[in-house]
């Protein structure tokens, strides 16, 4: 049986496969096109590799046990797309954060009353269980809106603009001077954590926060992590 290159190879199944489709009536146009998609022009190389080139391929096809072919098709490659610039990457879509809208003056009133059971401010100020739990705190100005989100820091949590906030003061999403969220700031859970858990969750706050480590050190943070370490391990 007589032995084909490649490129003979190509050659006759592409007048096979023009045949094919003569014999089942598609017309002399679309069989031009198939014969342009397919043309020998398109099978020769475009480029004659020179002596230096196919020497080396020659040599790593022996070398690597490589199909010379194979190596060829890549010089091919290589050559015509070594001056393409790459295809810039797409860059991820940013997604910014929803922002979240402060509470209204209504909405922060309706919350205090409703946590000590009064109606109204008139009967809020006469409640002896607010008296009591407001007892240590500066003096509330009931007529702005920042003593009422003081009061709702105080007692109800975190303001929904203020959930995981950042910058300075913040620890593990929460600002240590607004919020005297102990276990949050340490990023324990009360109810699993241990005293060595506390130890560990202080001692990694101290090495950002000690006043003496560059860059980060702050003597006002620090000053207030320690009142929050303190008040946790008087609990154990």
């Amino acid at each position: 049986m007589a032995e084909f290159d490649a490129d003979e190879w190509r050659l006759r199944s592409t007048l096979l496969r023009i045949w094919k489709m003569t014999a089942t009536g598609i017309r002399p146009k679309e069989v031009q096109q198939s014969i342009k998609s397919t043309t020998v022009e398109k099978i020769m190389p475009k480029i004659t590799l020179n002596q230096l080139i196919q020497t080396e391929i020659a040599r790593i096809a022996e070398a690597q046990s490589v199909d010379t072919a194979t190596l060829e098709e890549f010089a091919q490659f290589i050559i015509e797309n070594h001056k393409k610039k790459d295809p810039k990457p797409k860059l991820p879509k940013v997604v910014k954060p929803k922002k979240v809208k402060p509470l209204t003056l209504t909405q922060l009133k309706e919350a205090i009353l409703g946590h000590f059971g009064v109606k109204d401010v008139k009967e809020l100020r006469k409640s002896g269980s607010f008296e009591m739990a407001t007892s240590g705190m500066e003096k509330l100005d009931f007529s702005k809106k920042d003593g009422w989100e003081k009061l709702y820091r105080k007692f109800i949590g975190v303001l929904p603009e203020e959930e995981n906030e950042t910058g300075y003061g913040c620890v593990n999403g929460i600002n240590i001077f607004k919020y005297d969220l102990v276990w949050k700031a340490f990023g324990l859970n009360p109810q699993t954590a241990t005293s060595e858990d506390i130890k560990s969750a202080y001692h990694d706050l101290s090495r950002v926060y000690h006043p003496d480590v560059p860059n980060t050190g702050d003597a006002q943070v620090f000053a207030r992590l320690n009142v929050f370490y303190k008040s946790l391990t008087e609990r154990f």
